[in-house]
């Protein structure tokens, strides 16, 4: 009686009694696990130690550590990568299924280092020869690593001339490195389905629109070395005395690049057939420079001085055009003064005048100053 009153009560509880219990069950369960100590999880491979850990592993290494190793490890090792226990295809398969693993793992540079040793053994079936060439060409792809790829996928064809998706890879490679010819042979090759399609499509578009850059660049050398040959043309023509140049084969653009931080973006141009210069003017005594970009040969020195003056570091106002001379450097190393109501063209051809760095350096001094008797001292 007892028993038949105890199975009562049980089929007595009801549905909400259950659910009650079920959630407190629920929580008790919650509130151990949450009990339990956590701890980070330290048994993978450390990212700047994992090729020397995976040789350390008998599924891994290559040669016999200089410890003893266990006998599973030992016969592990032996029965994957010992050259008497395996032969060549057997040792590249196993590679292979190295890199499969690691693959569908997305650890693609491990993967790499599989199928590396794979293709290193030499096998003689042309086919795993391709398959390992073609897997090191995806892992590369998914590295991002298009010439790689282009690369491997191309090698995985030698052995195997009708690999799809090798071919299909080299050709989505070629592409992302804009060798859109190659990208073009290799669609052609395949099998017309949708994304061959639209990829050879895009491949021709680019092609044209890479030849047509080409062409442009092409047009703008040529003229710049058109321009370049007249500068040189015209610099000879004037019989201006260039630094560094013994005669005018040997002169070019690269002696006349301006050395200045202000006058690099000003090497001499022609505009309208004038020759347009860079000129340095310093001024000693204040150890401040000027630079006058695009200063015309045909146009006076003085006009450009007239533009500076006053000068606003000038406090004393020593500096006008009425109260100052102006040097250069000869090639004797000795200072030459010259007439600045001359154009800057006949300046450039003055007895002992030479153009250095592509830049016409003048200084500027107060005449009858006390500064400019110690740099013409400096000479002496």
């Amino acid at each position: 009686m007892a028993m038949n009153s105890e199975v009562d009560t049980k089929k007595s509880m009801s549905d909400t009694e259950r659910l009650e219990l079920c959630q407190k069950l629920d929580s008790e369960l919650d509130d151990f696990i949450n009990s339990l100590e956590r701890k980070r999880y330290t048994e993978g491979w450390p990212e700047d130690r994992w090729e020397e850990e995976m040789d350390k592993h008998p599924f891994f290494m290559k040669t016999n550590p200089s410890d003893e190793m266990s006998p599973l490890a030992e016969g592990l090792a032996k029965l994957k990568y010992d050259p008497e226990e395996n032969t060549p295809l057997e040792l590249a398969n196993n590679y292979k299924e190295d890199g499969n693993f690691n693959f569908k793992h997305k650890n693609y540079r491990l993967a790499i280092l599989g199928y590396t040793e794979g293709i290193k053994i030499k096998s003689n079936d042309p086919e795993i020869n391709a398959s390992l060439y073609n897997n090191r060409a995806a892992c590369h792809w998914h590295l991002k690593n298009y010439r790689s790829s282009l690369y491997d996928s191309e090698r995985a064809l030698t052995f195997n001339p009708e690999h799809t998706k090798a071919r299909l890879r080299a050709a989505k490679s070629a592409f992302e490195i804009s060798k859109y010819d190659i990208c073009i042979q290799h669609c052609e090759k395949l099998k017309n389905d949708r994304e061959v399609v639209e990829l050879l499509n895009l491949a021709k578009k680019k092609k044209l629109i890479q030849e047509r850059d080409e062409r442009k660049k092409k047009r703008r050398v040529n003229k710049k070395d058109e321009e370049r040959d007249a500068i040189i043309k015209m610099i000879v023509e004037r019989g201006i005395r260039v630094s560094n140049c013994d005669d005018e084969d040997d002169l070019d653009l690269s002696k006349l690049e301006p050395c200045l931080p202000d006058s690099q973006d000003s090497m001499v141009h022609i505009e309208n057939g004038i020759l347009k210069w860079p000129v340095l003017l310093m001024y000693p005594e204040y150890q401040m420079t000027d630079v006058v970009k695009g200063c015309p040969e045909n146009i006076s020195l003085l006009s450009q001085l007239e533009q500076l003056f006053p000068a606003p570091w000038d406090v004393n106002n020593k500096y006008s055009i009425n109260t100052v001379n102006v040097y250069f450097e000869g090639y004797d190393k000795m200072p030459h003064v010259i007439d600045p109501k001359k154009d800057l063209g006949d300046l450039l051809v003055t007895k002992y005048f030479e153009l250095k760095a592509g830049t016409p350096a003048f200084f500027i001094l107060p005449r009858g100053s006390v500064i400019e008797s110690r740099f013409l001292e400096s000479y002496l």
